[in-house]
């Protein structure tokens, strides 16, 4: 059954959740898993493209937006509920990190779902929105507090 992290960051601001995401996915990326990361518009992966390559310079993480030409353990998607129009969501069955306000459907594909969290509102509402979602359904559930 999937895991379910929440890392529950105390900043608010969008900039601190978006390089958190950067740390994070150095650190699973460095132990080897793959992972694919869901936000909610084409702007924002283009965003966190960019971020990706230039977070820290020494640093260097291997990544595309999802349907690249070339094969990346770091996939980063907008589509929620249409992983499969470019490429098969199994070759990432490790970690997914939910960064868009929606839970997609193919969550369960993978071993780990992180959802990052800050105190923003909004945010705060989607997320409470996904963790009833995920408990109802009985996933195992941890809370990082960071």
């Amino acid at each position: 059954m999937t895991q379910i992290d929440f890392h529950i960051l105390q900043d608010v601001s969008v900039e601190a959740r978006w390089l958190y995401v950067c740390r994070f996915i150095e650190k699973v990326e460095r132990l080897g898993h793959s992972i694919l990361v869901i936000v909610d518009t084409l702007e924002e992966a283009q965003e966190l493209d960019d971020l990706l390559w230039s977070f820290k310079p020494e640093s260097f993480i291997a990544h595309q937006i999802l349907g690249g030409d070339e094969q990346a353990r770091v996939e980063i998607t907008y589509r929620v509920n249409a992983p499969t129009e470019h490429t098969d969501t199994n070759a990432h069955s490790d970690v997914l990190i939910n960064l868009s306000s929606h839970i997609p459907d193919y969550f369960s594909r993978f071993a780990r779902v992180a959802e990052i969290v800050i105190q923003d509102p909004k945010i705060l509402e989607n997320t409470r929105e996904h963790y009833k979602f995920y408990k109802q359904r009985g996933y195992p559930i941890n809370q990082h507090q960071r």
